[in-house]
This record gives structure tokens, sequence and C-alpha cells, in this order.
């Protein structure tokens, strides 16, 4: 017929179908994608890596995947994955079918979209969000990349629903459902936990500070900020039979001097990550036995394409395989519900 492009892959015949299983009648390209990542990669680890999502996330969407079509799609053993038959015959298919997803995607953009500055909230200077900011700034130069220093994914994410942003980092599985339905995210690591002390704190003398040692503590998350809704509730996670208070809702302090003077008068220890800042008058120590993780993931809206979003997660990938973010032997707590990964090379 005039005007229709050519296949890209030959079709080799029928999808497996109802004589197999329940065809549901539609499939979320999500669970595609997915499989085409396992099917190139022939490795479950290295496919989640490259998707930024848990290997058991992962394997759930391939094995739903299969529930749905009715069939086994690959072969799996202790050392090898291998596609069968069906799953050699679903890949030319999942391919168009995401190829046409894109095009749709990109088609409906908005006019100027992939032209206009891309504002990204990158919580404070220094942080992870800061370096792969950097970084997508090098891939991106025709990009006009934006930071914005605003704590809080819970809050930033009704800005990125709005519009009003673009990019944000954070813990995506402490946002509401209903909210996390509406926006894309790819994991970018495990962040180490620490604590910010006043300089002269019975715990400051110590390398790293063990969590039984903050018994008795009532230390500050957040509380409060409508804002960081995430991190708060990962901190009341983390203090749960531990002894560990959490301190009391305050007003937000903006800023590193206004952070200073607040934590100077209430001599509150603060929960925060190992990357975090130095202040005067304070100390940072690492937090151990166990060491608490929190999970950071780079977020933005569905369906929202632009040249600074590709920037950021090639960054994420890059910065992640360069420093073994997710090849990461560390053991530690996460949050409940949200299981460790311990990537590695094999």
């Amino acid at each position: 017929m005039p005007g229709r492009s050519p296949l890209p892959d030959p079709l080799p015949g029928p999808l497996p179908g109802p004589s197999r299983g329940p065809f549901p009648g539609h499939l979320d390209p999500r669970l595609l994608r997915a499989f085409v990542a396992v099917a190139e990669e022939l490795h479950f680890t290295r496919a989640a890596a490259g998707m930024y999502v848990a290997q058991q996330a992962l394997s759930r969407d391939i094995r739903r995947l299969e529930r749905e079509l009715g069939t086994e799609l690959f072969v799996r053993t202790t050392r090898q994955v291998a596609p069968t038959a069906d799953g050699e015959r679903l890949l030319p298919y999942a391919r168009r079918v995401l190829a046409a997803h894109d095009a749709l995607l990109a088609a409906f953009a908005r006019p100027g979209d992939a032209e206009r500055p891309l504002l990204v909230d990158v919580n404070t200077p220094g942080l992870v969000a800061g370096r792969i900011l950097e970084r997508a700034r090098e891939l991106a130069p025709g990009s006009e990349l934006m930071a914005r220093y605003e704590s809080g994914l819970t809050g930033a994410a009704t800005e990125l629903l709005a519009g009003r942003l673009d990019a944000s980092f954070g813990r995506f599985a402490g946002l509401d459902p209903a909210v996390r339905a509406r926006l894309e995210h790819r994991f970018v690591r495990y962040e180490p936990m620490a604590v910010v002390l006043p300089e002269d704190h019975r715990l400051a003398e110590l390398d790293a500070v063990p969590l039984a040692a903050l018994a008795g503590e009532t230390v500050y998350a957040g509380a409060g900020n409508p804002r960081t809704l995430e991190w708060t509730d990962l901190a009341r996670h983390l203090f749960e039979g531990r002894g560990i208070g959490l301190a009391s809702p305050a007003p937000v302090a903006v800023g590193p001097e206004e952070f200073q003077r607040v934590m100077a008068k209430t001599r509150t220890p603060v929960l925060a990550v190992v990357d975090f800042p130095a202040l005067a008058g304070t100390v940072l120590r690492p937090l151990v036995d166990p060491v608490p993780l929190s999970p950071v993931s780079l977020v933005w809206r569905k369906g929202h394409a632009h040249p600074g979003i590709d920037a950021l997660r090639r960054a994420a990938s890059e910065l992640a395989g360069e420093e073994g973010w997710l090849m990461s032997h560390l053991e530690g707590w996460v949050p409940p519900g949200e299981s460790l990964i311990l990537m590695t090379d094999a």
C-alpha cells in the first residue's frame, strides 16, 4: 500500500494465542521493554542494570509477560539465559511495537519541547543528582539543563505532573501509588546514609556511628515538611524498634546559613547521606551496623520526551558503570518492601 513503511524485521508467524493461554488483548509496553532487554543481554542482572530497575522487578515483569502470552519466553539456568522458540518469535514484534510507541510519543510532543530548557531538581549541591546533571550537560551540550536546589521528591512530583519541573531525584517507592503511576523512573543507586552532629556531640569523635549508639537520641528527618514525606517515611522505618526518636515538625531551614543557625540552636542531629556538604560547627558521620541505604531514582513525567532526559539517563548509566553503583557488594538496611539489589558483574 502506498505510504506504508517497510517492516524493520521479518515477522515470523502468529504469536502464541488463546490456544496456549488467556491472551489479555493488550500488553504494557514496559513488559516488552523488559523482554527485549533480557533478550539482548541474555543476562537478567545486566538487563536490570541497564533499565535501572531491581532484578527482582525485572523477573516479575518477564513472568507476567509469560503469563499473559501463555508461553515460556526464556530458558533459565544458574549460568545461562536463552530465548525459547516463542521468545525468538516475539523479539521482532516487540521491537516493532516499542519503536512505534516511541515514535507516537515523539509525534505528540509539544512544539518546542526539545529546544526549551530542562529544569532539574538536584536537591543539594554536591550530591549524586548534581553529579549526574554535570555529566548530562557534557553529553548534551546543545541542550540547556537548569539546576534547581529544593529538597523533597514528594513536592517535586506534584510539579513534575503539572509540567513546572522536568526531572527530579529521590526515593520513588515513597510516593503515593497514584502519583507513581503517572511518572517514569530509573533506579540510580543506593546511597549510604549518615548523621549530621554538632561538633561537640557525644558521638562526634567516632569515625562512624552505629545505629544502636543513636538510641535515646531524637533525630530530625524533615517531619512537618510536606515536600519531603518520602524521606520522613524512610526515617520512621529506620528508627522503628531502635529507640531513636523522630524530631517533631519544625520550620524548614532554607540555605546553609539558616540550617547552621537552627542546628546550633536546637543541637538536634539530622539524618542525611554520606555526600551531604560540610557545614561549619558540625560533623558528618556515616551510619553503620547495619549501613542504612537510601534508594535514589531519576524521576520524570510519563511520555515526556526531551534530549535532556535522554542525557540524564545516559549520564546516570555512565557514572554507575564507572563507580560501581549497580555492582555493589555493600550489605545494608533498605526500607521494607524495597529489596536490596546486590549487583555483580557475573
